[in-house]
């Protein structure tokens, strides 16, 4: 993609009909526009340049429609695919839990949640009408990006907001360079799959 200025802000728009959402660095510049595919059996993501959808920078696809241990391949607009991020099955239905895999299939990061509890009081807040319309103010999971070192590298945090719309990616160690894109188009594609949890 290109040298990221962290932090990242990742903010949903709510007045569309797609899963969409604007990645802007600390600068202020818009870096991508991922938007989710509407009706396709398989999950399609295409992160874009800018909201003007006319330079597609990576495509995101899953490997299968039912996505409870699906993975989530990324390539480039030729179709060269580069990596991928994997959901843990079972392990995530209690604590968030995923695998991102580098081009030749190894396992570089984990993504674990910070703290289950968060995830579990909005889930359940979340549940009650009007009350969870305001559970974007004081209920707001992170989560770890783990290397092989067992060292958080990036962190995401749902940010204070209504609806739980907005997102910020923080670098907590410096990258390589070589490993930005993996990350980031893995964080992109697991926070449109947990928000959709709740």
């Amino acid at each position: 993609m290109q040298d990221y200025k962290f932090p990242l802000d990742f903010t949903f728009h709510i007045g569309t009909l797609s899963n969409d959402f604007s990645a802007v660095d600390a600068n202020g510049k818009m870096v991508a526009y991922v938007k989710q595919k509407l009706f396709k059996f398989k999950e399609a993501v295409g992160v874009y340049e800018n909201d003007s959808k006319t330079n597609l920078l990576y495509n995101i696809k899953a490997d299968r429609w039912i996505d409870f241990s699906a993975c989530y391949s990324f390539s480039d607009p030729s179709g060269k695919e580069f990596g991928k991020i994997g959901r843990k099955g079972w392990a995530s239905l209690w604590k968030a839990h995923y695998e991102v895999f580098d081009e030749n299939k190894q396992l570089k990061y984990t993504i674990r949640e910070e703290n289950a509890w968060v995830k579990v009081m909005d889930g359940l807040v979340g549940q009650i009408p009007i009350i969870n319309l305001f559970t974007g103010l004081f209920l707001n999971p992170a989560y770890l990006v783990i290397n092989g070192n067992n060292e958080t590298v990036v962190r995401l945090s749902k940010e204070k907001s209504l609806v739980g719309r907005r997102f910020k990616v923080s670098e907590v160690k410096k990258l390589n360079g070589n490993d930005d894109d993996i990350i980031i188009l893995s964080l992109m594609m697991m926070v449109l799959l947990e928000r959709r949890k709740g």
